[in-house]
């Protein structure tokens, strides 16, 4: 893993591993029920419906987007884990259309038993994605922790007349994913047998940038980020905020290299199939769809892709938006 006096790996300090950790989103759901934010006109996106950030109007053509991102270690290399961690803090404010303008580090460290070495790479690690997304990181907050734990809280900006929004989505939209599935299940392969992916690692730490310049350029008003509830609850999401359904064809989604082995081999991670829990009284299946076919659509992904209302070129449509409620898969 490293050269340090570690001798355990990384990922074998944490009982989950990257944004499969999330609290399940029925229970979050349940928990902040009740909490609402301050309400205030300049509040253009909040609580409401669990969009990807926050953003709050400064002056009629700007507003500034809020977002925070940590979890426990998805893969072993540390430098990795950062790459990646950083990425999907980014995430969120591409996410909402917006260009992160700085952050700062969050970590959680178990100091007595990982050397401060590591914790660098890891913070090295986010630094180089950070540096390659234009943003600077200045500081942050470290606390002593039995789990080791990483991310960012970010903030940027955005035109308020040009927010990707979870809850614009409308009826008779092509539905564009940016990235492939299936990460979660080669990262829990990972977990449990030290194989490598790296085609997956590079996966994960590559920026949501491109993606969502194209979503706007293209047209686009909604959309959001696919990570620990996977793309079937961010899509349950998504058609909930905006009122209406979607379609998804099973054969159109992307799979990374592997992850359908990994499938098929059972490294199906818990918080996977939390989420399929979660989502399945909304969901129904015409043709053959099987119970894997819907484990593989609610993967918990890491620093996964846009999901987009609207078609993007470059990037497959794997279905699309309906009048009506709930998914469908065929």
């Amino acid at each position: 893993m490293h050269s340090g006096t570690a001798t355990k790996r990384l990922t074998s300090y944490a009982q989950g591993g990257g944004c499969a950790c999330k609290i399940p989103p029925g229970e979050l759901e349940d928990a902040v029920r009740n909490l609402v934010g301050q309400a205030s006109d300049d509040i253009l996106v909040g609580v409401d419906d669990g969009d990807d950030a926050a953003v709050v109007r400064v002056r009629d053509d700007l507003a500034v987007v809020s977002t925070a991102d940590f979890f426990t270690p998805v893969v072993d290399n540390p430098h990795d884990w950062g790459r990646i961690a950083a990425a999907n803090a980014l995430s969120d404010v591409y996410a909402m259309g917006g260009q992160p303008v700085v952050a700062i580090n969050l970590v959680g460290w178990p100091r007595d038993v990982l050397p401060l070495d590591v914790m660098s790479e890891v913070l090295r690690g986010g630094l180089d994605i950070a540096r390659m997304a234009g943003c600077p990181v200045i500081g942050g907050h470290t606390i002593s922790d039995p789990e080791p734990k990483y991310g960012m809280a970010v903030t940027g900006t955005v035109a308020p007349d040009r927010i990707l929004r979870i809850d614009a989505a409308e009826p008779g939209q092509p539905l564009t994913l940016t990235k492939p599935l299936g990460v979660g299940l080669l990262n829990n392969r990972h977990k449990q047998t030290g194989e490598v992916f790296a085609h997956a690692i590079e996966v994960m730490a590559s920026l949501n940038r491109e993606a969502s310049e194209a979503a706007f350029t293209s047209g686009a008003r909604s959309a959001t980020d696919v990570t620990g509830f996977g793309l079937l609850g961010h899509l349950h999401k998504m058609c909930r905020a905006s009122s209406v359904g979607a379609v998804i064809e099973r054969a159109a989604v992307p799979a990374v290299d592997g992850a359908l082995d990994a499938l098929q081999a059972g490294y199906v991670s818990g918080g996977t199939r939390r989420n399929l829990d979660w989502v399945r009284p909304h969901l129904t299946s015409a043709g053959p769809i099987t119970d894997a076919d819907l484990l593989f659509l609610a993967d918990a992904q890491t620093s996964g892709g846009l999901l987009i209302a609207g078609e993007v070129p470059g990037y497959p449509v794997i279905g699309h938006t309906t009048v009506g409620s709930g998914v469908e898969i065929r």
